[in-house]
């Protein structure tokens, strides 16, 4: 029941992007057939740029290295045992060189993988919260999670784009259905002011929905989730006294987000939750700490 309700939320979330979308393309061009393909194409494109170089752009943004089973036979050997019992393909396996704790999934499916470690989480982590985290990455891979979270990203981006459009378009007056009719120049910067926080809040609404999934299934494939919820509670304590450098594109990508410091004292911790890509550690423990499963 609960995968049901996680599935149907993301299908919302992502339904009202798509949506938001189509209705600021419709308002730049007054509703025209050609200004909502206009928009949607914008999003096609940025889907499948992102989806297809997800693997490269996040390592290079890591500067992590794929790594061999001679490299790290130990933590290779952890990656691998935990794919064959979750029944997936081997995914490579990279280490970044970052000194805070945290791991990362990215690749455009199951077959074209990448999981990755900083060394400040294979040096600091038992063993047993170290596989709680792999497993966490592993469950983003099984469930698609690269894809949904490129689609909701790219969607989100092309629609800060047009509304973008949408403001010089009010600059100099927008056209309606036909010459004669203007649109109205006051709803289209109310549009493209508006329109982006729109797209930011449900695109962050889906990562959220997708973290709290990929817990579960960790914690599935574990047989509870205190592994887990322990290492996220190490990964929290770090955090805050070990800054970790990353593009805020690649943010949502890590198990706990790197830049949660760093937003919290910009804009306050009840505003950096709202835009949040993911839950509050301390939610994702409780529910981790309740979970019990049989293996």
């Amino acid at each position: 029941m609960l995968i049901f309700k996680n599935t149907i939320k993301t299908s919302v979330l992502l339904a009202g992007l798509g949506g938001l979308i189509v209705t600021i393309a419709g308002v730049l061009g007054g509703g025209s057939s050609g200004s909502l393909t206009f928009g949607l194409l914008i999003a096609f494109v940025m889907v499948g740029s992102s989806y297809w170089f997800s693997d490269k752009l996040a390592l290079k943004s890591a500067e992590a290295r794929i790594v061999t089973e001679e490299d790290a036979p130990l933590f290779f050997g952890m990656v691998k045992e935990l794919a064959t019992r979750a029944g997936m393909p081997m995914p490579r396996v990279a280490i970044a060189p970052s000194e805070q704790p945290n791991a990362f999934a990215t690749g455009r499916n199951p077959r074209h993988a990448v999981v990755c470690a900083t060394e400040g989480l294979l040096r600091s982590m038992p063993e047993d919260e170290l596989r709680g985290v792999m497993a966490h990455e592993l469950m983003h891979v099984k469930h698609r999670d690269i894809l949904i979270g490129s689609v909701a990203a790219a969607i989100a981006t092309a629609i800060s784009f047009i509304a973008n459009m949408a403001m010089w378009a009010s600059m100099f007056g927008g056209r309606g259905n036909n010459d004669n009719e203007r649109a109205n120049p006051f709803a289209l910067i109310l549009v493209s002011m508006l329109a982006p926080i729109a797209a930011s809040l449900l695109q962050m609404a889906i990562s959220r929905s997708r973290e709290f999934e990929a817990d579960r299934g960790a914690a599935e494939l574990l047989g509870n989730g205190n592994s887990l919820a322990n290492a996220l509670e190490r990964i929290e304590a770090s955090a805050k006294h070990t800054p970790m450098q990353v593009a805020p594109a690649q943010a949502y990508a890590y198990i706990h987000n790197p830049l949660a410091e760093f937003q919290k004292k910009k804009s306050g911790p009840n505003m950096a939750r709202l835009f949040s890509t993911h839950p509050s550690t301390d939610e994702r423990i409780a529910r981790l700490r309740s979970m019990t499963f049989s293996i």
